[in-house]
């Protein structure tokens, strides 16, 4: 008895492959392998851009939260050590916001923490 083989899932899978690579430039949208290879590099990109995300956002608020505090005369590790002495709770996105949109807030911060 000859193999039959499940065609059906074979052209899903191909076509859920195609519509991943719609828009890119060349074979690379149209041609299977081609953009096989394709749409798997750039889900490496995604995934590793996520990642690299987080990061950037993080030196993004240490640079806003240190030129608010430099303004004060402090630096942004001596500010950090020091809030967390004092017990205040706000995250860097948080001190961030409040240094860049609401400098009178922050500074009321840097003042409870000298």
């Amino acid at each position: 008895m000859p193999r039959s083989t499940n065609s059906v899932a074979s052209r899903r899978r191909r076509k859920k492959i195609i519509k991943q690579a719609k828009g890119y430039y060349g074979r690379r949208k149209n041609v299977y392998t081609v953009a096989k290879n394709a749409v798997e590099k750039a889900m490496l990109y995604a995934y590793e851009g996520r990642k690299q995300k987080k990061r950037q956002f993080r030196k993004l608020w240490i640079a806003r939260i240190n030129a608010g505090t430099r303004i004060h005369g402090m630096s942004y590790s001596q500010f950090m050590g020091k809030t967390k002495a004092a017990g205040i709770e706000l995250n860097r996105k948080v001190l961030a916001d409040l240094a860049m949109n609401h400098p009178e807030a922050f500074k009321v911060i840097v003042d409870k923490v000298k």
